[in-house]
C-alpha cells in the first residue's frame, strides 16, 4: 500500500513537471535550448515520456472542446491563448450569476480566500480544506461526522470498521471506513471524487442502497436529489488544488467563475444568455487566478468590467 502511495506521488510530480514544461514551451518566450531541455527531459525514462505524452493529451485536448459549437456555428470561432501560465478553449450558451458570500457562521473551521489549511480530526483523519471553505466536526463514539458547509476538501480517513466516517454536503452523504476522497461544493451540485479505497455516496433515506465509488471516480448530486452514477475521472487532476494548480477539463464557466472566486478578492458574476453553459478545458496556476479572466477577455467576444468589489462578465 505504502510503496503503491510512493509510486502515485511521483507519477503526479512527473505529470505536474510535464505540464509546467508545456505551459513553458506554449508560453510565446521559450528558445531552441528550451524546446531540446524537454527532449532530454521526456527521454529520461519511460515514466518521463507517458507523463509527457499524457500532457500533451491535456494541452491538445484545448482546442476540440468547442467543436460542435463552431461547427453549428462557424460565424463564431472560438480562438485559443495561452497567457501567465493558463490555456482556455470555450463553447456554449446560458445564464449564470454567482456572488462570494462568507462561511457558514456556525463552522469549526473555516480558510478565507485563497487560504488553504489541514485539519487534524479526533481519530488520527485529517481533512485538507481548500480556499473559502467551511467545516464542521462531530464525532461520536458510533460515528465520525463532518458537514461541509461551503467550499471543498479532502479527507484522508484512519480506518476504523466500528465507526464510520461520514461527510454530509447540501443534503448527500459520502460514508467511509479507511480511504482519502475529496468533497467538492459548485454551484449547481457536489462532486465526491475518490482518490484511494470505497466510499458510498447516497441521500436522505438512500443510506440501505447507495452508490458506491472507487478509486478514480465520482459520484455528482444536485439539489434536486438526484445522483448520477459513478464516473471515471482522473482523481489527481481533480483535486490538483492541492499542488497549487486548476485543471478543468469541459466544466462550465459558471463553475470556473466560481472556483476563482476561491482565489481572489471580489465577486464575479456572470450576466447574458451566451454565457452560461461556456466550457473551459484548461490548466492554471493558482498563483495567479485572474489569469484565465485575462485569457477570455482577450479570446471570447465577451467584456469584463472590473469594479473595486465586483468583476461583471457580459
Amino acid at each position: 500500500m505504502k510503496a503503491d502511495g510512493r509510486q502515485r506521488h511521483a507519477d503526479t510530480a512527473l505529470s505536474d513537471e510535464a505540464l509546467e514544461w508545456l505551459v513553458k514551451l506554449h508560453s510565446g518566450r521559450a528558445s531552441e535550448a528550451d524546446h531540446a531541455a524537454f527532449t532530454r527531459w521526456r527521454n529520461r525514462s519511460p515514466g518521463h515520456e507517458e507523463a509527457a505524452l499524457e500532457a500533451e493529451a491535456i494541452w491538445n485536448g484545448l482546442g476540440i472542446a468547442g467543436s460542435g459549437l463552431r461547427d453549428a456555428h462557424r460565424q463564431r470561432v472560438t480562438r485559443r491563448a495561452v497567457l501567465g501560465g493558463a490555456a482556455v478553449a470555450v463553447s456554449g450558451a446560458a445564464l449564470y450569476g454567482s456572488g462570494i458570500v462568507g462561511p457558514h457562521l456556525f463552522a469549526d473551521h473555516t480558510t478565507g480566500i485563497a487560504g488553504q489549511r489541514s485539519i487534524a480530526l479526533p481519530d488520527g483523519s485529517t481533512a485538507f480544506l481548500n480556499a473559502d471553505t467551511a467545516l464542521s466536526v462531530d464525532f461520536t463514539q458510533a460515528r465520525r461526522g463532518l458537514r461541509l458547509f461551503r467550499g471543498q476538501a479532502t479527507f484522508t480517513v484512519a480506518h476504523d470498521p466500528a465507526r464510520p466516517f461520514v461527510v454530509d454536503a447540501q443534503g448527500g452523504h459520502a460514508r467511509a471506513v479507511g480511504t482519502v476522497f475529496d468533497v467538492d461544493i459548485r454551484p449547481r451540485e457536489v462532486a465526491v471524487t475518490v482518490l484511494e479505497g470505497v466510499v458510498a455516496i447516497s441521500g436522505p433515506g438512500q443510506e440501505a442502497s447507495p452508490l458506491t465509488a472507487h478509486a478514480d471516480q465520482r459520484v455528482r448530486y444536485g439539489d434536486d436529489g438526484i445522483f448520477a452514477p459513478a464516473e471515471s475521472v482522473d482523481a489527481q487532476s481533480e483535486t490538483a488544488w492541492r499542488r497549487g494548480k486548476l485543471i478543468f477539463n469541459r466544466r462550465p464557466l459558471g463553475d470556473v467563475v466560481a472556483e476563482i472566486g476561491r482565489y481572489r478578492s471580489g465577486s464575479i458574476l456572470v450576466a447574458g444568455a451566451s454565457l452560461s453553459a461556456l466550457e473551459v478545458t484548461g490548466v492554471f496556476d493558482l498563483r495567479d487566478p485572474d489569469a484565465v479572466l485575462e485569457v477570455m477577455e482577450q479570446t471570447l467576444p465577451i467584456r469584463i468590467t472590473r469594479l473595486p468589489f465586483l468583476t461583471i462578465i457580459r
